[in-house]
């Protein structure tokens, strides 16, 4: 079964705040990164239940390794590159290299993105993507919203429970230094909203917040 973000609100996945913040991020079609450690760790989960939010009628471009365009249309149309993982595993819908600097080189023709990658911070998110496979600074810091998930216990294949640990918003100039927008503290199991977006529109969020519940 597809979990919805309302579902990943109910098993508290992540707040209500951190919904509205990632569904007008879908809705304004920004380019989105989802990160974690372990596998099985949720970010595909999470990804397609974000995406759910793009206005209707975005094309989702799939992207594969079996071509040598990797998918990617010659022109742009505002719609979505997928890439299943920037990782050097090998499979067709996994990215490294080469074809990791393909796409981000064509977000500046019209296109969003949506991946995700194994690392343990925003800033080492960021390091796989540049220093790793040679993506342009600029080109990185298209990625408008990191969002870091955490597998809580013992054996990853079987984690106890997914939380997403922060949500950082990139400047749009340096994307190492993303600024905290969300964050949950494992200790006393609790979400914050730490500060506002300032890229994203502020009513679209405060109309998720209502839909959510916390508006």
């Amino acid at each position: 079964m597809t979990l919805t973000l309302t579902d990943l609100v109910a098993n508290r996945t992540l707040s209500p705040q951190m919904a509205a913040t990632l569904a007008a991020a879908a809705e304004e079609r920004r380019s989105l990164l989802f990160v974690a450690i372990p596998q099985w760790a949720g970010k595909s989960t999470v990804m397609q239940a974000v995406l759910r939010y793009a206005p209707p009628g975005t094309p989702f471009h799939e992207l594969t390794a079996a071509r040598s365009d990797l998918g990617i249309p010659a022109s742009g149309d505002g719609g979505y590159l997928i890439v299943g993982e920037v990782s050097p595993a090998g499979f067709v819908d996994y990215f490294w290299d080469a074809d990791v600097r393909q796409v981000f080189a064509a977000l500046g023709r019209g296109f969003s993105l949506a991946t995700a990658l194994h690392a343990g911070s925003v800033k080492e998110a960021f390091e796989v993507l540049t220093r790793e496979n040679g993506v342009p600074v600029d080109q990185a810091a298209r990625i408008d919203l990191v969002v870091y998930i955490r597998s809580i216990g013992d054996d990853w294949s079987r984690p106890e429970r997914r939380a997403v640990a922060l949500i950082a918003e990139t400047d749009g100039v340096h994307p190492g230094q993303a600024r905290l927008l969300h964050r949950w503290s494992q200790s006393d199991d609790r979400f914050e909203a730490v500060e506002p977006s300032q890229r994203l529109d502020p009513g679209a969020v405060a109309r998720y917040l209502r839909v959510f519940g916390a508006g």
